[in-house]
């Protein structure tokens, strides 16, 4: 692309890396565009470094005073809760240049606390609950911070129709015939009635006098009085060393920008304060609602933090406010405000757990790009919040200032780098390098230039009608030892068929389409590629067939954003740690996973875990969601509460998961067609039921009783079969003692006997021997 380059203005806004070389004697022989290269590559070719033009960008600090520690005290009026204070950049086209800026939000420091009230009908048991607001929102707020001064105002609509009654008989009393509730005021815009006060017993006072009022229609024309107190600075009294809180609360939603035309206001809202001597606002009746773009401006104006306390059912419109006014949360308001203090005490912890930069008066030219290195010190590309901080925490982020053209000579910018919220900021003073130092040695009408040119740079700018590299040439003059020098290569058409051959060089023909130069004709700055037919995507310039993507971008098209702050998920992280971060877009890569962010999975393994923390802060208010109180800012899924779980679906998880109590919380975890994740709950974690104290006494003696009388059974058993065996063996042996007894009877019997026959038989014979 150098090539193109024909001066060295234009040499250095092709690339941050192309140089221009100066040299009178370099490249005589050569094409002018030959002085433009890379700094190497000029040097290489016998450029003298001296003569070598590359400015670069730079940065310089201006003003750095340290960072506070604490916000009260003596010191109150020199807290610094931003490092440094003040910036200079001198910036070269396309090279990008970075500084670091910490943060720190100091102890103690100062807060004005304006409580802004929704006076219609139907707050009516909201005003009665913080009639003693004052003095208990006080003792819970020194124990934040030593310095806390509190102030009131009330808002109902506009007192016109059709956004209130009108009809005279309504003019004193807008409840005149409502039987619920039969008297109350006539409708007002904004009133203003406590200034910020240390004083709270005041506060206690003014709330007590309060009656509420009745409107016409459902939305409440609270947008007015927010505007109001924002920027009525010096009625409502909020100091400039101070943490600026602006409690919202109302029961219903608001009108926006528009809804004026209904009552035949077309006269837009200018942004001013209109107080009059009642402190009442004046211009009610007389202009529109503010837009939510004016509110967003004037709120950061003026450092002012909206709390947005809301009934349960506007907590999702309220949040999608949010994300549309910078420096703003949302809490849930019970019906009569019994939980006001606690929920102003945890959206104050919340604001003050986090820190997001925004800029303000950025010129068009400049790119900017953040990355954020939080609690944790890795650097989150594409961030410019931190969450999570406690009180008195570090964090720095680093800014890249990237030029992408020139300005006007001499043009000098300015913008400012500001914490949401901050009185504190970062102002930045921005010049360019878009000249060369060659310039302040140019000669008019120089011997150089055959006396009808000037010369700069190393090169002569021919008067009108003049060309060459001497201005040695008039305009027309042509021949054959001119028309090869117009040729980039034999054979190839004359200029490139895009421009005529004068003396030398090439004189490229104009097009509707844009700008064609080069030696040869050979580049022009509308044949890029386009993203839905806009050149280079509106994110690059074209620059001989190529774009030349500004900082942030890439790609052939330059449709491919760097910046990953779309892929953060609400934990922090990158696509959940579920995927990877491509041109802005998530792309899962984790099985199952899906939605903007991969934020949706089902089957994923973490998925259970995930989801039971919300559970458990959105439920039961435990877990560690709780304590950060970041539940409502992580936790948006809808949660179902059963009796009983049905876990026949197929398309859902069950996750189930032991309590502190020992008890068993189950869960169904489901995506619905819509994108809306939901969980399906019981209402109270199943536990055992716990034992009658009778029925375990007595399932205690029972036992003892049955294991006694087991046991007897078992002794009595074997005592038994002791018994048994031994009478068996009694028997026994008595048995073998008479048969013993009377086999021995047998044998002397037998043996007496065959002694007497023998005896017997031997008296016979001897009778008869004898005879």
């Amino acid at each position: 692309m150098s090539g193109s380059a024909t001066s060295c203005e234009e040499c250095l806004l092709i690339s941050p890396s192309c140089a221009w070389c100066a040299q009178e004697e370099f490249g005589r022989a050569r094409t002018l565009t030959s002085r433009c290269d890379l700094s190497q590559n000029l040097q290489k070719r016998g450029c003298e470094a001296h003569n070598i033009e590359s400015p670069s960008s730079t940065t310089m600090v201006v003003k750095s005073e340290p960072l506070s520690s604490k916000g009260s005290g003596p010191t109150q009026y020199d807290v610094i809760q931003i490092m440094p204070q003040k910036i200079s950049l001198s910036l070269r086209p396309g090279d990008q240049t970075s500084f670091e800026v910490q943060v720190r939000q100091v102890e103690d420091y100062p807060v004005d606390l304006y409580y802004l009230m929704d006076l219609s009908l139907s707050m009516k048991d909201d005003l009665d609950t913080i009639r003693n607001l004052g003095t208990k929102l006080a003792d819970e707020m020194r124990k934040l911070t030593s310095n806390f001064r509190l102030g009131f105002g009330s808002f109902v609509d506009k007192n016109m129709s059709p956004f209130s009654y009108t009809a005279t008989k309504y003019q004193d009393n807008p409840c005149n015939g409502y039987k619920l509730f039969p008297n109350c005021v006539p409708s007002f815009g904004f009133r203003h009635l406590l200034s910020l006060t240390d004083k709270v017993d005041r506060f206690n006072e003014e709330v007590q006098k309060q009656m509420v009022s009745r409107n016409r229609d459902a939305p409440e024309g609270g947008f007015d009085a927010i505007l109001q107190a924002a920027v009525c600075k010096e009625r409502i009294g909020w100091r400039k060393e101070a943490f600026h809180l602006l409690v919202f609360a109302t029961d219903d939603v608001p009108h926006l920008a528009l809804d004026g035309k209904l009552g035949g206001l077309v006269q837009p809202h200018d942004g001013e304060c209109h107080m009059n001597e009642k402190n009442e606002y004046s211009g009610s009746t007389k202009m529109d609602y503010p837009s939510l773009a004016l509110l967003g401006e004037k709120l950061a104006e003026n450092n002012i933090y909206l709390i947005f306390a809301v009934t349960k059912r506007l907590y999702v419109i309220y949040k999608n406010f949010t994300a549309l006014i910078p420096g703003t949360t949302v809490e849930i308001l019970d019906q009569d405000s019994k939980n006001i203090i606690q929920l102003i005490v945890n959206a104050y912890n919340n604001i003050r757990s986090k820190v997001e930069l925004t800029v303000w008066d950025q010129p068009e030219d400049l790119s900017l790009s953040f990355t954020a290195t939080c609690q944790d010190g890795q650097p989150l590309p594409g961030l410019r919040k931190c969450a999570d901080l406690k009180i008195g925490d570090t964090v720095s982020f680093t800014v890249s200032v990237d030029a992408r053209g020139c300005p006007a000579p001499g043009t000098q910018q300015r913008f400012t780098i500001k914490p949401v919220g901050f009185k504190d900021r970062l102002e930045v003073s921005v010049d360019y390098r878009c000249d060369c130092g060659c310039t302040d040695w140019t000669q008019a009408n120089s011997s150089r230039c055959s006396s009808i040119g000037q010369y700069t740079c190393g090169t002569c700018r021919c008067d009108p009608g003049y060309l060459g590299a001497r201005c040695e040439c008039q305009e027309g003059e042509a021949g054959s030892m001119y028309l090869s020098a117009c040729r980039e290569a034999e054979g190839k058409q004359i200029c490139g068929g895009r421009g005529e051959c004068s003396c030398n060089q090439c004189l490229c023909y104009e097009s509707e389409f844009g700008k064609i130069y080069g030696t040869f004709c050979e580049c022009d700055d509308f044949s890029c590629a386009r993203h839905k037919g806009i050149l280079c995507s509106g994110h690059g310039e074209c620059h001989c067939g190529e774009c030349k993507c500004h900082a942030g971008y890439i790609g052939d098209n330059c449709n491919c954003s760097t910046d990953t702050s779309s892929c953060v998920s609400d934990d922090g992280k990158i696509c959940s740690g579920r995927g990877s971060c491509a041109c802005g877009h998530c792309q899962c890569t984790e099985p199952g996973a899906f939605g903007d962010t991969c934020e949706k999975c089902p089957t994923c393994p973490d998925a259970c875990g995930t989801k039971r923390e919300c559970i458990e802060c959105r439920l039961f208010d435990s877990g560690r969601l709780s304590d950060n109180q970041t539940c409502q800012r992580l936790c948006k899924d809808e949660i179902i509460t059963v009796e009983t779980l049905k876990t026949e679906d197929p398309n859902a998880v069950l996750c189930l998961y032991k309590t502190e109590n020992e008890c068993v919380m189950k869960f169904m975890y489901s995506e619905h067609a819509n994108g809306m994740s939901v969980l399906t709950a019981l209402k109270e974690p199943e536990c055992g039921a716990a034992p009658d104290a009778m029925t375990v006494l007595l399932a205690v003696v029972g036992s003892i009783l049955l294991v006694g009388i087991v046991l007897l059974a078992i002794w009595k058993l074997v005592i038994t079969v002791h018994d048994r065996r031994e009478f068996a063996r009694f028997q026994s042996a008595r048995c073998r003692a008479r048969y013993e007894m009377v086999r021995r009877m047998t044998n002397l019997f037998i043996t007496f006997r065959t002694k007497h026959v023998l005896n017997k038989s031997h008296n016979k014979s001897h009778g008869l021997f004898v005879q």
